[in-house]
């Protein structure tokens, strides 16, 4: 088992990745709102050396969307089909990560 671990920088297609992933066979996730470490540095006046980095973020998104999904190793290559064909390539700037991590036990998952 693996839990793929999505950083979603476009949130408003949100709804339309979910319905995808389900129309593929992968029934369940979960959903963190977030915001990163360069962000919340940026808002503080005490950051004196990441001050410039609110002329960065001016007008740009506020919040990502960290999506778990506990899946069997099958699966995992299904959500990077749908990651690819509803947000596009993940190779550019402010595009989002994808990433695994082995699952060694779990209590309570079901198939």
């Amino acid at each position: 088992m693996k839990l793929v671990i999505y950083v979603m920088t476009q949130t408003k297609i949100l709804e339309e990745f979910l319905s995808e992933l389900n129309a593929n066979g992968v029934k369940g996730a979960t959903i963190i709102n977030a915001t990163g470490m360069a962000r919340t540095l940026a808002k503080s006046d005490d950051m004196h050396m990441f001050g410039s980095l609110k002329y960065l973020f001016e007008n740009q998104r506020q919040e990502s969307n960290v999506i778990l999904m506990a899946l069997p190793d099958e699966k995992v290559k299904t959500v990077y089909k749908v990651i690819d064909t509803v947000c596009g390539n993940l190779q550019g700037p402010d595009s989002g990560i994808a990433f695994t991590v082995p699952i060694e036990d779990t209590v309570g998952f079901k198939l």
